[in-house]
């Protein structure tokens, strides 16, 4: 992807399916990478992989993370915020689901978005810059069974419009896209399904068969490279046909 090469990038939930699949193709594009995440012990450090353990939800450890990316690597250039959490051991139907529930997703998967962001725009206001937030197909449509998580996705799908909006009105070069991942058979996929309910979801989907994570993360290269110079505020759905059928 053209402009790639030697930037810097700052991935959250680096440690999941989808952030390895993103790191690596940074990493393939020649970019120097912070991958972050709760849990970082599977990612082991290199020359252009600074893995850091970091909390979204706590604006200290974005001002930690921040600092110590600048520090080693001179520049965040990119930020792609993936950190989110789903489907938790609870109802999460709209006439169940509790308010700490509902709080906790939203924490994550909300306010966790809205630091990054806001990080992202002090850190890259002077030299410009792209945000990309991974939102979800259930922002666009009904979530009967995950209510509180459909609305976090939802809300990341305003934000990027707002943070877009908000940069091009301050004369920032910074772009702000979201994209909606459809069925990606990841680690979280198959430890909340039953073999029987893999199958079954996976007949539903047009293309008939769940998305790769390095599908989604050749989305968000190229959102955040020079191809996509002129693209902002915009909502890429990935999702095999699910939301046309």
């Amino acid at each position: 992807m053209k402009g790639l090469a030697g930037k810097v990038a700052l991935v959250t939930g680096a440690a999941g399916t989808l952030g390895c699949a993103i790191t690596a193709r940074f990493r393939a594009e020649g970019m120097k990478v912070v991958a972050t995440d709760l849990n970082c012990e599977s990612i082991a450090r290199e020359s252009d992989l600074l893995p850091l353990t970091h909390d979204v939800t706590d604006a200290d450890s974005w001002a930690g993370v921040m600092q110590s990316a600048l520090g080693t690597f001179g520049s965040v250039d990119v930020l792609v915020n993936n950190a989110g959490v789903g489907s938790l051991p609870e109802p999460q139907d709209p006439e169940n689901v509790t308010l700490a529930h509902w709080r906790a997703v939203h924490s994550v998967n909300v306010e966790g978005v809205l630091l990054g962001c806001q990080s992202a725009i002090r850190t890259m206001k002077h030299h410009g810059g792209a945000i990309v937030n991974v939102s979800s197909l259930a922002a666009l449509a009904p979530s009967p069974k995950m209510a509180a998580y459909g609305s976090s996705k939802a809300a990341v799908r305003q934000l990027t419009m707002t943070v877009a909006a908000y940069c091009m009105q301050q004369g920032y070069k910074i772009r702000c896209n979201s994209i909606h991942p459809g069925w990606v058979l990841s680690d979280m996929t198959q430890g909340s399904r039953t073999p029987e309910e893999l199958r079954a979801q996976e007949r539903a989907i047009p293309m008939k068969r769940f998305a790769a994570a390095q599908e989604m993360a050749s989305t968000v290269a190229f959102l955040c490279s020079e191809e996509a110079s002129y693209i902002t505020g915009a909502k890429f759905v990935v999702d095999g046909g699910l939301l046309i059928q």
